[in-house]
């Protein structure tokens, strides 16, 4: 037995003797040790040994609750230890028996430290009714004016969904109880930041984002908590500009971001493509000696990736110190969006040579790589593995990659037969790619069929619409495009208008499908011209068929020319010295006319330009694009 995790068993044992466990296998060492020399029956030493098995990095509930049950007379630290950790278990309602016990208990009561981790049990279970009797328990007990205990119960409330109960308390703390004559107003005033960050996260979680920012704009101090909070709730809900704005907000007031906030504000960045900020956001974390784990370091990894710079998300990659599955799984998931397809695979290998175990995310990002390479036999084999090799159960998600990477190939049938025989219950996004890939390879009797389940499957999503619609468009069914667009206007559904970005100097320029609400739209709109008469010069034709909307021919090329994507490389040309690199980032897959003329674009003005579309990157060079037109 090791001898440097006891302390002489002549001694009293002192919680140092506790500290040298690293494992629950050296707590159980010496949990025998202390019953063989009645040690445990220290309640110091019981409360410690409770402690590391309930709370520790290597927690087991189980043992912690038979060392409670071995317990003569639990006191209130020990209660509080189980309580805390059930509440913050997968069981959260187990929190509430082992409270109903210590009630009970005549002797031991509940104190500050009690009831915040019962409230937090009844927030994640939502059990309202037990959580307004817990209420009046603290009130009972006169715990109802801690700080520590209202924040929590006022947590609670807004976990349940009742606002009102929430408001109400937090307005008699804030409002009313805070004119009275505290002492200790640095104590008050933090725990008031601490119950306004409370009400803004517990609205953030509902939804409720314009009262959360109501609420931001109202404090009267904050602290980087609230910044976080507003910057995590908008990226969280899909809000990325307005994530990007807030952080933007935080600088200029001065307020240093810390850990969080950066995790917090990257994945904003990755969707908006705003490296420019990305990068600030690594040189402060390097500047201000802010570790970059493996947690942050994915998120580094693909804003990079994300933003069009897998070169420096590869950087990134080398430079960590460990690499854990989530950072191999984010930069194989990176370079298959770049569509490096061999790099991806490789990458698996040299996971595999370093001992990590891939994950069911690894194989969506392998799967993925194959898709947008045309790699039909590897995706084959990958998904194979995946089940006989690494033992995963395949998700929704490995079935989505195997029916899209079909697809694309043009194996129609056998994408549609793997769809009808899955063992889970496919679902709209699975569908989608099914019929994205009628529409590429125009078999219009197969969509049309597949559309038709997508809209009884979800009958208000535009996507199945837009799609049917565009290929008997692509065909010159302009009446059935009529009758499906009659369809939209029945159901009220509305299709989302393509959407670009460009990010210069920091700032995030968007632009909508024939947009001219730019302050620098004269400008824009000359480019676009003289984009035009450049590309007809070097033999460039319109691609009409991508026109999905029955008007003479003038008029369909003149509505190509108004792109989203378009429109921002205009806006890039005119922006920016010759020969900078633009990127684009954009909300749906670009068109076919629109990958053609950019390819033309990259070669007439010298320029490389990346574009991300709903699907991947295109790097665009000298008049050829890194997709290979395989997309």
């Amino acid at each position: 037995m090791n001898s440097t995790i006891f302390t002489s068993t002549t001694s009293l044992w002192p919680p140092s003797s506790f500290f040298p466990c690293k494992t629950m296998q050296n707590l159980k060492q010496l949990h025998a040790q202390m019953i063989k020399t009645a040690q445990i029956r220290d309640p110091l030493a019981a409360a410690e040994l409770l402690r590391f098995s309930a709370l520790s990095d290597h927690r087991d509930l189980d043992y912690a609750r038979k060392i409670f049950l071995s317990m003569h007379r639990p006191n209130c630290f020990s209660y509080n230890t189980l309580i805390r950790a059930l509440s913050e278990s997968n069981d959260p309602c187990d929190a509430l028996l082992v409270f109903i016990e210590m009630v009970e208990d005549c002797s031991v009561e509940p104190n500050c430290f009690t009831f915040p981790s019962v409230f937090k049990a009844c927030g994640r279970a939502e059990r309202l009714r037990e959580g307004r009797q817990v209420h009046g328990l603290a009130v009972k007990f006169g715990l109802d004016s801690d700080e520590f205990v209202v924040s929590n119960v006022v947590r609670m409330y807004l976990s349940c969904g009742v606002t009102e109960d929430a408001h109400r308390l937090f307005y008699r703390r804030v409002f009313v109880d805070g004119c009275d004559g505290i002492r200790d107003k640095k104590r008050r005033v933090d725990g008031d930041v601490v119950l306004w960050n409370v009400m803004i996260d517990g609205y953030v979680r509902i939804g409720e984002l314009e009262v959360a920012r109501k609420l931001f704009d109202e404090m009267p101090q904050r602290s980087v908590v609230s910044w976080n909070v507003m910057i995590t709730g908008y990226a969280q809900s899909g809000h990325f500009k307005e994530g990007v704005e807030v952080f933007r907000e935080m600088q200029m007031a001065e307020v240093p971001p810390n850990y969080v906030t950066l995790v917090s504000v990257l994945p904003a960045m990755s969707r908006l493509g705003a490296l420019e900020l990305g990068k600030w956001v690594h040189l402060y974390a390097v500047r201000n000696n802010i570790g970059v784990d493996d947690v942050l370091g994915s998120a580094l990894i693909d804003m990079y990736a994300k933003c069009g710079s897998i070169e420096k998300a590869l950087q990134v990659f080398e430079g960590l110190p460990k690499r854990k599955v989530v950072t191999w799984s984010t930069i194989i998931a990176g370079l298959a969006m770049h569509g490096r397809a061999k790099d991806a695979l490789d990458h698996f290998e040299d996971m595999e040579r370093a001992g990590v175990m891939p994950s069911d995310v690894t194989y969506i990002s392998l799967l993925s790589a194959c898709s947008h390479a045309g790699l039909v036999d590897e995706g084959r084999w990958f998904f194979d593995h995946m089940v006989r090799v690494s033992g995963l159960e395949p998700r929704i998600e490995h079935y989505g990659c195997m029916v899209d990477l079909l697809g694309r190939a043009g194996l129609l049938e056998e994408s549609e037969e793997l769809i009808l025989n899955m063992p889970i219950k496919p679902d709209d996004v699975i569908w989608k790619a099914l019929l994205g890939a009628c529409k590429m390879h125009g078999n219009v009797e197969m969509g049309k069929r597949v559309a038709e389940h997508l809209m009884e499957l979800a009958p208000h999503d535009s996507g199945s619409y837009v799609a049917l619609s565009n290929i008997y468009a692509s065909s010159g069914n302009w009446e059935g495009v009529a009758k499906v667009r009659l369809m939209m206007k029945e159901m009220d559904v509305r299709k989302d208008p393509g959407c670009s970005w460009i990010e210069l100097d920091g700032v995030i320029h968007e632009f909508l499908v024939e947009d001219d609400s730019h302050p620098k739209f004269k400008k824009i709109h000359s480019m676009l011209q003289e984009m035009s008469r450049n590309l007809i010069l070097v033999g460039y034709r319109p691609n009409t068929t991508q026109v999905l909307t029955n008007m003479d021919e003038e008029d369909k090329e003149s509505s190509l020319n108004y792109h989203s994507e378009k429109i921002a490389i205009a806006f890039g040309l005119i922006s920016t010295q010759p020969q900078t690199p633009l990127r684009i980032t954009k909300n749906l897959r670009i068109c076919e006319d629109c990958h053609s003329s950019i390819k033309l674009i990259s070669k007439i003005y010298k320029r490389k330009i990346i574009v991300r579309d709903r699907k991947r990157f295109h790097h665009f060079v000298n008049g050829s694009c890194s997709c290979m037109d395989y997309w």
